[in-house]
């Protein structure tokens, strides 16, 4: 099985899998914002910010202001992973928040560049979710407050679940204060591991035969075709 990087991974059954939570490709690099099936003609205008180049370093640093500063690239959700890539950068660049503030000049908080910064190491397949603008930037925020596989379940959730920022904000803060994270969903009317798929006629007919040859639940029949399909 690969991880969101392409990198091989190895599991003795499902429930021992543990998918990687936070970002493995170099610090800056814009592997969502430059994938033109992502972003379309706009991949050609992303930028890298290396923090061992220091005139790449300024350059973070001046996009880090202007990002902090300028509210027109609110709605705007590529425009915002630029600026939580030149937060990650910067941070990376000055070893620590409060240096990469203080760098970044002006009014720039520890706090803002805390944030921001964590949403670019996200795990890839969640970045392309905000990239596409499936996930709000706002909401990704919050995402990247959780740890671990909770990451993965309350990201899937605002997608599956059609979570508010709002209540990404609450959830996030529920498993942070130790509540398990699928209580917490559930708490907001969301069960992890529930989706509703569109199948084509033929594929569907033949899941429920083979559900009811097996006498198991269509999702069994689906979870143990996609654990073979994965591994």
């Amino acid at each position: 099985m690969t991880d969101d990087w392409g990198n091989e991974r190895s599991t003795d059954d499902w429930g021992d899998e543990k998918p990687p939570t936070d970002r493995e490709s170099p610090v800056g690099e814009p592997v969502v914002r430059g994938d033109a099936s992502v972003t379309g003609e706009r991949a050609e205008e992303a930028k890298a910010f290396d923090p061992d180049d220091p005139e790449s370093v300024a350059a973070a640093a001046e996009t880090v202001h202007a990002f902090a500063t300028d509210s027109a690239g609110d709605e705007d959700q590529v425009f915002m992973l630029r600026g939580a890539a030149a937060c990650a950068a910067l941070v990376r660049a000055e070893t620590s928040y409060k240096g990469a503030a203080e760098r970044a000049g002006g009014d720039v908080s520890v706090s803002f560049i805390r944030k921001w910064a964590r949403v670019h190491d996200l795990p890839q397949s969640i970045r392309r979710h905000v990239a596409l603008g499936h996930i709000a930037p706002t909401a990704a925020k919050h995402i990247a407050r959780v740890g671990g596989d909770a990451r993965f379940h309350l990201a899937w959730a605002t997608l599956d679940g059609d979570l508010t920022v709002r209540e990404v904000r609450s959830v996030a803060s529920a498993v942070n204060d130790g509540v398990p994270v699928e209580r917490a969903l559930a708490d907001h009317g969301v069960t992890p591991g529930e989706v509703t798929l569109s199948l084509p006629p033929a594929a569907y007919r033949e899941l429920r035969r083979e559900a009811a040859l097996a006498h198991d639940d269509p999702g069994e029949v689906v979870a143990r075709a996609l654990k073979e399909y994965l591994d």
